[in-house]
């Protein structure tokens, strides 16, 4: 059995406001990464556009946690722009467009 190395990169600045305003762990992103079992949505909204897309999905962490993870792809790297725990709107259309979030 193979498993997926995904190389996870995260800005200092970053870090710094996913521990201080969201209370999540680098560690908590990357059990998101290997839990998630519903599809990553691309933010086609016009003041969210970037080059490549900003794309994001909904997962639980080891711990039952669930977490919006927002990131964009650049080489083969994921670049994360942040993580935070979902409101009901964005559980509503991920549910909808993304898949399980069980």
């Amino acid at each position: 059995m193979s498993c997926l190395v995904i190389d996870i990169r995260v800005w200092q600045k970053i870090a710094g406001k996913l521990a201080e305003k969201h209370h999540v762990t680098i560690r908590e992103i990357e059990e998101c990464f290997a839990n998630r079992c519903g599809a990553e949505l691309t933010d086609s909204r016009e003041q969210h556009a970037s080059d490549p897309p900003t794309r994001w999905f909904i997962a639980a962490t080891n711990h039952c946690r669930l977490l919006k993870i927002v990131y964009v792809l650049r080489d083969s790297n994921v670049h994360i722009r942040t993580a935070y725990e979902p409101n009901e709107v964005e559980l509503a259309i991920y549910r909808r467009h993304g898949g399980n979030t069980e």
